[in-house]
């Protein structure tokens, strides 16, 4: 990405960590930051993520680090053996604030292989705005294929990005 191009990232905060996780490593969200400044010139990370009122100070912190934080209400159910499962989906939240943005950035990176963001990753790039994928694990959605060009697994940075 060019200097002088605005870069704004979008972060489905649970495909990251989940996807990291599924790779034997927790991922360091200041080390992540600082890597999204200085290797694609993100100047604003929004960071899309589940709100539980007892997570206060990791959301005070994420903050701290520089990252926006858009929340989502969570859902717990339980499920079959009664545990509780918790469940907040930011799928729509990044899509819509990718769009409500969209006249503020040049470029976006898209931090998530869930391929329920095709419809933004493909309007994106016909209007020559996609900057990347971020895929947090080996296995991003087929849907994503098609825009392989763009796609950087995260395990690529790992020993930079690790806990």
């Amino acid at each position: 990405m060019k200097k002088k191009e605005i870069v704004y990232a979008f972060i489905d905060s649970q495909n990251l960590n989940l996807g990291v996780k599924s790779q034997g490593w927790n991922l360091d969200f200041k080390k992540f930051r600082v890597f999204l400044k200085n290797k694609y010139n993100v100047k604003k990370a929004y960071l899309f993520i589940g709100f539980i009122p007892d997570n206060s100070n990791l959301y005070d912190r994420l903050k701290s680090e520089g990252y926006v934080l858009v929340f989502k209400p969570v859902l717990q159910s339980r499920n079959y053996n009664r545990k509780i499962k918790i469940k907040g989906n930011v799928d729509a939240e990044l899509v819509l604030h990718a769009m409500i943005q969209y006249k503020n950035y040049s470029k976006a990176i898209i931090v998530s292989g869930d391929g329920d963001f095709h419809c933004l990753v493909e309007f994106l790039d016909s209007k020559r705005k996609l900057g990347k994928i971020i895929a947090p694990n080996k296995k991003y959605s087929s849907l994503l294929r098609k825009f392989a060009k763009y796609i950087v697994n995260v395990n690529l940075f790992k020993k930079n990005l690790e806990e």
